[in-house]
């Protein structure tokens, strides 16, 4: 299974993404702080980043861009309460594989993470 990162300033959502994926088996680390969750992704090892849109200092998408730098390779899932057809496009365009719109359909996370993850291995 996957080494995974949730990045949400609400410590909630963060905790309750990372319960769903761990059932699933993933290896989860929730972070509410934008620097941490870069400098856990510049040690390597990341498969997945989870990253909200509206978070504390920098937005998810300026996070995104950041992870991307230090891994090239990471496979990224926007979250975000406010959808709207700029903010998904400026993700994509930046390497997010999926977004998922909040609050979180656990079916529909699942789905996206197991889809994205198989996407990006080579076997």
């Amino acid at each position: 299974m996957a080494s995974i990162i949730v990045l949400d300033d609400v410590s909630d959502a963060g905790v309750l993404v990372k319960r769903i994926l761990e059932r699933q088996g993933h290896q989860v680390t929730a972070f509410t702080e934008e620097e941490e969750a870069i400098r856990h992704v510049a040690k390597g090892g990341t498969a997945l980043a989870i990253l909200d849109i509206k978070l504390k200092k920098m937005t998810g998408v300026e996070v995104l861009a950041e992870l991307k730098r230090h891994d090239p390779g990471i496979r990224v899932i926007m979250l975000t309460g406010y959808p709207t057809l700029e903010t998904a496009r400026e993700s994509l365009k930046l390497g997010a594989s999926e977004y998922c719109v909040k609050p979180i359909d656990k079916e529909e996370l699942e789905s996206k993470v197991a889809e994205v993850l198989k996407s990006g291995s080579q076997g």
